[in-house]
């Protein structure tokens, strides 16, 4: 049985409202990044709680914060700047309960997927790199409302599942990204951004990729 908690963790802005769901004994640490917080991403996120699911399939403990300015997480949008910084308190917050010796995975959806290879880089930067990353529907180039995300490279074997009918982050965005990186990115035929009818389908492409 996991145990379900609502945490609010001291971040760089305030408090962080998050959400942890993990069995006695963990086999590894999963983080979770909603998507873009403007547009009604939160923890909840169908996709993100998928996510979550499929981590704690795998045997690892699962934590997906509120960014700041969500539910009950304090402070205000900064474009995934500030947002780094608050997964970095989770991350951290992590290690201290469940230890060092476990391996972390990151994953995100959307504007999550954004945020997460930023987190990476950090991890890396830090001597603690992540074990794998899973980006879905992952903001990358120039997309509506005038954003523009320089979506940082990430490890190789990092899974990347992508909608063929995504409006929001068009599948040729994705594609100029993972190009240059030789980085293969699985294609939901038929899947719009927020896979509706589809989510199993995420579960499932994790699962067989995982080992």
């Amino acid at each position: 049985m996991s145990r379900h908690e609502r945490l609010l963790l001291d971040g760089p802005a305030g408090k962080l409202e998050v959400f942890v769901e993990s069995a006695a004994s963990p086999t590894g640490i999963a983080l979770i990044a909603h998507p873009h917080p403007l547009y009604g991403g939160t923890a909840d996120n169908k996709v993100v709680t998928t996510l979550a699911r499929t981590f704690r399939e795998l045997g690892c403990a699962t934590l997906r914060p509120n960014f700041r300015g969500v539910g009950a997480s304090e402070g205000e949008h900064d474009h995934g700047i500030a947002e780094t910084e608050d997964l970095l308190a989770v991350h951290a917050y992590a290690r201290e309960r469940f230890g060092n010796a476990l391996p972390v995975y990151l994953a995100g959806f959307s504007f999550g997927a954004y945020v997460v290879t930023r987190l990476a880089q950090r991890l890396q930067e830090m001597g603690d790199p992540a074990r794998r990353l899973v980006l879905v529907g992952t903001a990358a180039g120039f997309i509506e409302g005038l954003r523009r995300y320089e979506t940082a490279a990430v490890p190789p074997d990092t899974i990347v599942i992508h909608g063929a009918k995504d409006e929001t982050v068009p599948l040729a965005n994705v594609l100029a990204w993972a190009e240059p990186l030789d980085l293969p990115v699985v294609v939901i035929p038929g899947a719009d951004h927020f896979f509706h009818r589809r989510l199993h389908l995420i579960r499932d492409i994790i699962r067989r990729q995982w080992h």
